[in-house]
């Protein structure tokens, strides 16, 4: 039934999905200002929303440029559908521009098509449907729209300190058939702490070295600046070695007399860093291979002592798991030194409920500090739970089943989703089992048909909680 309803609208749910991934939303403090907290991309994504609901008959409500919602239904209860509209940075490699959408014959390409927009606009169009079918609701609807998911939450963090909490809620920016679990997530920065006297003649000085952009995701670049005391034909030689031994690319520069060397990588969420190739943290595996200065020494000393190779927190002493939320990880996603500056490490680590995460911090703070290291806590999220078995994911997951026959069960996740900003929220698709996973990659997109059927499910599922009620 839902799905043939979406039939009559798919064309100008395509039209408008690519009107919003037109928008280069990606966070630039470079450029924020009072009315654009996080830069004039997301904000104009935010207004795009706005617009989209005036034009079909909605009332919105703007949060300081940096959230909103638009309001649908009608009744005592509250129901959060919370969508983000800001991306991560299109990154390398793409085929097309990353920002004027691809439609081919079954799919669109663009940055944004799964995480969040293609699900943002099946979510909004769900509630539209709905609407010009002029069903008698029971709750109200709170279409929640956020411009800095991708970075610090400033969005959500900003609405919900003024703004009504939904009873229930769902994410659309995730995997069906439903996630409810979430890992607690942390982000926190290892900054190099003391000058290191340097009275020898190293080889190598490095200048400077930088890598990744977000703490959330692996980093596809890193690059350093070299000055040769010696050879350095012998340093270009054992690059090239090392890149052959490890099976990655990368290549070498000479601009006035410094050596600049890249290493490529593949990028990928740093929920699981395995899934892509740190650039970064290979690059630091070659400069640790160099007879450097001591202050660099010092930097790429400690990476490989506590970051390289060490996915699942075991170089940190943190490996832990639990069967129902899985392991503890992290990601090195942000590097940089200098030799004026010194360097640091910003780090993502996700950890399921039972890891005491205050002690474990606290040993890893006093360990580092004797290698002339300081922690410096940028965010933390606790981990978010909600009991499958509760008759709101009930409803969400009947309509699953019934637009899929998947009878497959919840379950919990690494990734960190609006939901957890609700007590009784979950992540609800839109990614499917045969869904390619490119969110953070280059080349992403969403099939139509991954796109009408989220549609589909998301109007079922509406339907269940906000028009049949509790009592059917």
């Amino acid at each position: 039934m839902w799905r043939n309803k979406v039939k009559e609208y798919e064309e100008d749910i395509i039209n408008d999905l690519k009107g919003l991934l037109s928008i280069e939303s990606v966070r630039d403090d470079a450029a924020s200002t009072y009315d654009a907290p996080v830069g004039p991309g997301p904000k104009e994504a935010l207004n795009y929303m706005y617009k989209l609901g005036e034009r079909d008959g909605f009332s919105h409500v703007d949060i300081d440029n940096i959230a909103g919602r638009i309001e649908a239904g009608k009744g005592d209860d509250l129901l959060g559908i919370l969508c983000h509209v800001d991306v991560v940075p299109a990154g390398a490699g793409w085929d097309s521009n990353p920002f004027e959408p691809v439609e081919t014959e079954d799919a669109i390409i663009a940055r944004g098509t799964l995480d969040d927009k293609g699900p943002t606009i099946a979510a909004y169009y769900a509630v539209k449907i709905l609407e010009d079918m002029k069903v008698e609701w029971k709750k109200r609807i709170h279409i929640i729209v956020g411009t800095d998911e991708e970075s610090d939450w400033k969005c959500t963090d900003r609405y919900f300190e003024t703004e009504e909490m939904p009873s229930v809620g769902f994410a659309p920016d995730a995997e069906f058939p439903l996630i409810h679990g979430e890992k607690g997530i942390v982000t926190f920065n290892i900054v190099q702490s003391g000058y290191v006297e340097d009275n020898d003649e190293p080889e190598v000085e490095l200048k400077a070295f930088f890598s990744g952009e977000r703490f959330n995701m692996v980093p596809d670049t890193a690059q350093a600046k070299l000055l040769i005391k010696e050879q350095m034909t012998n340093v270009v030689q054992k690059f090239e070695s090392f890149l052959n031994e490890h099976e990655i690319e990368g290549e070498t520069t000479i601009d006035e007399g410094f050596l600049n060397i890249v290493v490529h990588g593949k990028s990928a969420h740093g929920m699981d860093p395995t899934l892509g190739v740190n650039a970064g943290l290979y690059l630091i595996q070659f400069l640790n291979e160099l007879n450097l200065d001591k202050y660099a020494s010092s930097y790429v000393k400690f990476a490989n002592e506590y970051l390289v190779d060490s996915p699942k927190g075991e170089k940190m002493g943190m490996k832990f798991a639990t069967e129902e939320m899985g392991e503890v990880t992290t990601n090195t996603g942000i590097m940089s030194y200098t030799d004026v500056d010194g360097g640091q490490f910003g780090i993502n680590l996700r950890y399921p409920e039972g890891f005491n995460f205050d002690q474990s911090m606290s040993r890893f703070s006093e360990e580092v500090k004797e290698k002339g290291f300081d922690i410096e806590m940028d965010k933390h999220q606790v981990p978010h739970y909600v009991d499958k078995n509760d008759p709101f994911i009930e409803k969400l997951l009947s309509a699953y089943r019934n637009q899929t026959g998947d009878q497959s069960e919840p379950y919990t996740i690494g990734g960190g989703t609006y939901a957890r900003n609700l007590d009784k929220g979950v992540a609800f698709g839109a990614m499917f089992k045969d869904s390619e996973d490119l969110m953070h990659q280059k080349n992403e997109y969403i099939t139509k048909k991954q796109l009408f059927n989220a549609t589909a499910i998301y109007l079922g599922a509406i339907y269940n909680v906000c028009v049949k009620g509790d009592d059917e």
